[in-house]
């Protein structure tokens, strides 16, 4: 969850450091913290954001480690706060993960004084003992994390010593290979700006990263980490005049969807090109899909599971990650286990993924980032293509995963025989429609607004749906509860009766879907419960005539299933403007980070 930046090379470290976690605050901001390394080490860190470090006005050091943190093991305070270091001030640690096996590493060093309550600062003084007994770093760090248990990141510097060694288990790190330097971090983001050429460490490795180059050690051996170019364009990871990161993100999802789409479809032939090495036999052959994923890309889960199984006549199950185990019954022959995950880095989803690659089931990766653990250790990845997403409250990325999985929906039913031409071609030309349609939405966003500022003082808030439509009450409910607090839950419209009717008072506001592929008729008679009980309604509706049921209405352009994403976007709309309305720190709510790294 937190990140990690390090530079080493000809110009000063201290501003590229501040930089670089400034971009990475998304993945935690607790508290902050660099080391600047040379002869000696001098370390910076407090409670607060990067912006609110206290740093020397000009700091002359060209190497140096930083982190921003989202809390695991103690509360966020300047002694928690990362960079840890040893007894001797000489060693400074950077730490994305958990080490599980702290107390007892803990005990085993009595003569240590510890600073801090956090699990990291052990490995500070494991190091420092690996110290007396040689003088090279990389056999120092190599020593200390064969004795831990858990995932990490590192980044490790000292005084003395030449660069920044850095080691991965189950957490991501990729280096960065630049003009004037090299650099390590968490993920690409705050590299772009400086270099769009990167590798990505594996499980295991250790690497040295120097001015002039990168040593990659894997079990002791010498080894060879391909470089990638990234695609993306430093701006995009900019707010671009908009005033938060969601804001941008989700105004930008017509883009973002031309992009999933893009050179995936055969207009001539009608047909879908995902360019996979599932074989039309292995397809064919299939009893079931499992789809597992976390959070948002659940959700996403949830409507490509209706889109496969009615496409393409498969069984299909939807897990969460945290939950996930390889029942009895199932034949690993005949099983496709598809892992959705936006950063490619989710812990939950990686270990669920593993679990079923040990049982000999197929695994395919969905994923928006090229080269993530998810993507290399799956046998088949799918990108969504989004683009960078830095709010922690996804939105583009919701809506690409789901038309990656209807992509994917139309590729295996034409391998299984089972997509109807009409079906299939309808759903193609839907998806192409798809960025206009959101775009229209998008237009009525001050619409929006003014109904976001009306019900913000609601005491809480229902977001119901039936068919595609549920998991996109889901979603929009998740949204609304991540950036602005209110309480707020989303299930089947169906569902009202069986419990939730008794919450519903003159103070909550239900947001109803009523489009296509969410079977109105059947939600419109639970609107008319809620509405008889005094509760106000916000429909989005693909209906005619009958505008003059609702307290409010969006109405949606004909998709026919995809309808339900188009009324999405009003959803993120109404949460950010309710957020914004209490001025919530909309892209960095409380306690949440994007990339959940950490069980």
């Amino acid at each position: 969850m937190c990140g990690i930046i390090g530079y080493v090379g000809e110009s000063a470290a201290q501003s590229r450091l501040v930089a670089g976690l400034q971009k990475l605050e998304y993945r935690g901001y607790d508290s902050a913290g660099i080391a600047l390394v040379d002869d000696a080490l001098s370390v910076y860190k407090q409670v607060g954001l990067v912006g609110d470090l206290d740093l020397p006005a000009d700091s002359p050091q060209t190497c140096g480690i930083g982190h921003t943190r989202w809390s695991t093991h103690g509360r966020p305070t300047d002694a928690n706060a990362h960079p840890h270091t040893d007894c001797s001030g000489r060693v400074a640690v950077v730490h994305n993960g958990i080490v599980g096996n702290y107390d007892d590493l803990r005990a085993e060093l009595p003569d240590h004084e510890f600073q801090s309550e956090t699990d990291t600062e052990v490995v500070a003084h494991l190091i420092e003992v690996e110290l007396e007994f040689t003088d090279d770093l990389v056999a120092a760090v190599s020593a200390a994390v064969e004795r831990i248990e858990g995932s990490y990141a590192l980044g490790v510097v000292a005084a003395g010593h030449d660069g920044i060694v850095v080691a991965r288990r189950n957490s991501p790190l990729v280096v960065g290979h630049g003009s004037d330097g090299n650099f390590v971090a968490s993920d690409v983001t705050p590299l772009l700006e400086h270099t769009r050429e990167v590798s990505y460490l594996e499980d295991g490795d250790i690497a040295h990263v120097t001015r002039e180059g990168v040593e990659v050690r894997h079990d002791g051996a010498s080894v060879e980490r391909a470089v990638h170019r990234i695609a993306w364009d430093p701006d995009a990871a900019e707010k671009g005049g908009y005033d938060h990161y969601m804001l941008k993100e989700i105004h930008e999802q017509p883009q973002a969807l031309r992009q999933a789409i893009a050179g995936r479809i055969d207009a001539v032939e009608e047909r879908v090109e995902l360019d996979l090495s599932l074989s039309a036999a292995f397809l064919d052959s299939l009893d079931e899909i499992q789809l597992v994923a976390c959070g948002t890309s659940y959700h996403a889960c949830l409507y490509g599971k209706q889109l496969l199984e009615s496409l393409a006549d498969v069984r299909v199950t939807v897990e969460f990650g945290s939950e996930y185990a390889v029942g009895s019954g199932r034949d690993p022959e005949r099983t496709l286990v598809v892992g959705v995950s936006q950063s490619g880095e989710t812990a939950d989803t990686l270990r669920a993924l593993r679990t079923a690659k040990r049982t000999g089931i197929r695994t395919l990766g969905v994923t928006n980032t090229v080269g993530s653990t998810v993507a290399r250790e799956c046998d088949d990845a799918l990108y969504i293509q989004a683009g960078p997403e830095i709010g922690v409250a996804a939105t583009k990325t919701f809506a690409s995963q789901v038309v990656t999985l209807a992509l994917l929906a139309i590729d295996v039913a034409d391998s299984r025989g089972e997509l109807d031409p009409a079906d299939g071609r309808e759903l193609l030309s839907n998806l192409q429609a798809l960025p206009g349609a959101v775009q229209t939405a998008l237009d009525r966003d001050e619409e929006v607004r003014e109904v976001a500022d009306a019900y913000a003082g609601g005491d809480a808030f229902f977001f119901i749906g039936r068919q595609f439509a549920t998991p996109v009450a889901l979603e929009g409910a998740l949204k609304l509860k991540e950036i602005s607090y209110d309480h707020a839950e989303g299930f089947p419209a169906g569902e009202l009766k069986h419990g939730p009717l008794a919450l519903i008072t003159e103070g909550t506001p239900v947001l109803a879907i009523l489009t296509d592929g969410a079977r109105p008729e059947e939600t419109h008679n639970n609107v008319k419960e809620v509405q008889s009980r005094g509760a106000p309604v916000v429909a989005v509706t693909s209906e005619t005539g009958r505008e003059g049921d609702y307290e409010v209405g969006f109405d949606v352009p004909d998709l026919g299933v995809l309808e339900p994403l188009v009324a999405n976007v009003y959803l993120q709309l109404f949460a950010y403007y309710v957020a914004d309305g209490k001025a919530r720190p909309i892209d960095r709510p409380r306690n949440l980070a994007k990339s959940v790294t950490v069980e």
